[in-house]
């Protein structure tokens, strides 16, 4: 089977979620019309992948400031069960196109906030992956979720799951996803380092998956002047992107796109999925399930699109 993918390397209206959503609304249009069947949306990019802001936090203290830019984080992230999904739904809908998009989202039982990757299909909600360990500072902002957000889907175009960013330098997290069957692995990022680009085709090679790396473009100057003060030293390209499509021979079949926003399209064949692993196959013939064991607590099995 041979589809169309088309990874977003853009930038938000930083923390207005109406803005966002309008301009995904936008660019979904535009590579729909084009013919794409896929389409993938970095980390975060509703309302935004807060780089380089603190929320007012040192150990022991937390400013009014600080809480202030949370509070607006939090009011202008995506609630599931509302408007907002179903906003995403019939845009799939009416486009007849299968989307992942990375967002902030707020969750109505407690309130937290989550780095949730939101799968769609022509449908409606597929599912949702909300990242099991932000890292570093992200902590501060973002909630961690349990061994259920570890979802995957058969669709009518692949097999799909993935992870968000340094969720996928955890092994066994990339294990969980393989253990799938995982066909077309998504992940997108906030991660512009070259050495991230090692990572996706290191992935593509162990999992014989075509990986979907999705990242951001943005500039200190696309952020709200209410924070340039606090962003000073901060270059003025935040993140570079990096976006690229991997075979699963670990070979580059488009980009890295860097230093600009954009779209990496192109072609995949699942069957080359199957050529890959005549000589190795991370669950199959190359696996040794009499000397190895593991389990992902909690993770649900693949939820079909039917």
């Amino acid at each position: 089977m041979k589809i169309n993918v088309c990874l977003i390397q853009d930038s938000p209206e930083f923390f207005d979620k109406e803005k966002t959503f309008l301009k995904v609304e936008k660019l979904c249009r535009k590579y729909a019309n084009e013919g794409h069947q896929l389409l993938v949306f970095p980390e975060s990019f509703i309302p935004g992948y807060p780089r380089g802001l603190s929320f007012g936090a040192k150990v022991g203290s937390r400013t009014e400031e600080g809480r202030n830019l949370y509070l607006k984080y939090h009011q202008n992230s995506v609630e599931l069960e509302s408007e907002d999904e179903v906003r995403l739904e019939k845009l799939c809908q009416d486009l007849q196109i299968y989307l992942v998009i990375g967002v902030t989202e707020r969750k109505k039982q407690n309130g937290s906030l989550y780095c949730s990757m939101l799968y769609f299909s022509p449908k409606g909600l597929l599912g949702v992956h909300r990242k099991i360990k932000p890292t570093g500072t992200e902590r501060l902002i973002w909630a961690e979720d349990s061994g259920k957000s570890l979802v995957s889907f058969d669709t009518k175009i692949g097999k799909m799951g993935g992870l968000i960013c340094w969720e996928n330098y955890m092994p066994l997290a990339r294990m969980a996803m393989y253990q799938q069957g995982i066909e077309i692995y998504i992940a997108p990022t906030a991660d512009s380092r070259e050495n991230w680009i090692a990572t996706m085709k290191h992935i593509a090679l162990e999992g014989r998956c075509f990986v979907l790396g999705c990242n951001q473009y943005f500039t200190k100057s696309m952020y709200p002047q209410e924070y340039q003060l606090e962003l000073a030293q901060e270059p003025e390209v935040i993140c570079a992107g990096g976006s690229v499509i991997v075979s699963p021979m670990g070979e580059i079949i488009a980009g890295p796109l860097f230093g600009k926003s954009g779209a990496l399209c192109a072609e995949i064949d699942l069957s080359a999925i199957v050529k890959s692993k005549l000589d190795f196959d991370p669950i199959g013939h190359y696996s040794r399930d009499d000397i190895f064991h593991f389990q992902a607590l909690g993770q649900p099995k693949m939820k079909s699109e039917e």
